[in-house]
């Protein structure tokens, strides 16, 4: 008898291990809302390798392109909350396009944080023929020519922009924004001369600033690039305090069990502290930034309302 109660009891106790390691069971899809061969796409499929291999699982990535990564999120949002289908969001499409459209999904109810993923700056580039070879240079000829200096993003809403207005709010300067649909064209207006500056991500920059097609004056973080550490930051250039970063971060749909969370949590924050994974992730301009998702939520929710207030103020529209 007492055997036998030994037995169960030992039964019962292997079941529920197996019911905590049973996740994943089967290949989870990380969706990504843009193109191939893109920033975004770039971290997702570093990530993947190496969170498939310790998993146990692939680890597909999936693109579902369009509207600044909402078409990615809202499928996510909306998606069975399991675990199996996780999005790779940007700052945009969590919080700041909420402020701006008529989205089917609310970043904090239908979304389970995560971990950030990773944390990049802009970097203000001009071109050649731009009169400006600093920061405080070009805030000068911004003051001497209101309203005339003109400035590229990789569209409305995005980091880049929101860059850029920030700047021109803690500088007192009147600069005019022109978006274009995604890096590349932005980049290429910059240098076919059609705009004076763009907020370029450094990856995107680095081969035109070298190449003398771009002068560099400043990166949007509070710490200098990696990528190119004789560029001062905002902050340093007369604008204590300025910082506008980009950021990726991970989210499963809401509702997903903590204990799936957790999981995909220590995870992925194993991926990005492996020597492999960071060389890898540094080489494309972006600092891992693992966290939990208690810390993912907290600051969604200070990004979300610092970039609504400067959406209000400056009163940004949708194209």
């Amino acid at each position: 008898m007492g055997r036998m109660v030994a037995l169960l009891a030992f039964g019962l106790l292997a079941g529920h291990a197996l019911g905590q390691n049973a996740f994943p069971s089967k290949p989870i899809t990380m969706v990504v809302g843009f193109e191939p061969g893109g920033g975004t796409d770039g971290v997702a499929r570093v990530v993947a390798k190496f969170l498939g291999d310790n998993l146990g699982q692939q680890v597909l990535v999936e693109n579902r392109a369009g509207a600044g990564g909402d078409i990615a999120v809202d499928y996510v949002a909306h998606a069975a909350p399991d675990g199996y289908t996780i999005v790779l969001a940007n700052v945009g499409s969590v919080a700041v396009n909420p402020h701006l459209l008529k989205l089917h999904y609310d970043p904090f109810a239908d979304l389970s944080p995560i971990s950030m993923a990773t944390i990049f700056p802009n970097v203000i580039v001009v071109h050649p023929n731009v009169p400006a070879k600093t920061l405080a240079e070009f805030v000068k000829l911004a003051r001497e020519n209101p309203g005339k200096i003109t400035f590229g993003s990789s569209g409305v809403g995005g980091a880049g922009h929101l860059a850029g207005e920030l700047l021109a709010i803690m500088a007192n300067v009147k600069l005019v924004h022109v978006p274009y649909k995604g890096g590349g064209p932005a980049m290429r207006g910059l240098l076919g001369g059609e705009i004076d500056a763009y907020f370029a991500t450094p990856i995107a920059s680095i081969t035109q600033i070298h190449a003398g097609r771009a002068r560099a004056l400043a990166v949007t973080s509070l710490q200098r690039s990696k990528l190119m550490p004789d560029v001062p930051t905002v902050a340093e250039s007369g604008y204590p305090g300025y910082e506008a970063l980009n950021w990726y971060a991970y989210f499963a749909p809401g509702k997903t069990p903590r204990e799936v969370i957790e999981r995909l949590n220590r995870e992925i924050v194993k991926v990005l502290r492996m020597p492999q994974a960071i060389a890898l992730l540094e080489k494309q301009g972006v600092d891992p930034a693992p966290d939990t998702p208690e810390a993912l939520a907290a600051y969604l929710k200070r990004e979300y309302d610092r970039w609504g207030k400067l959406v209000k103020e400056r009163n940004i529209k949708p194209e």
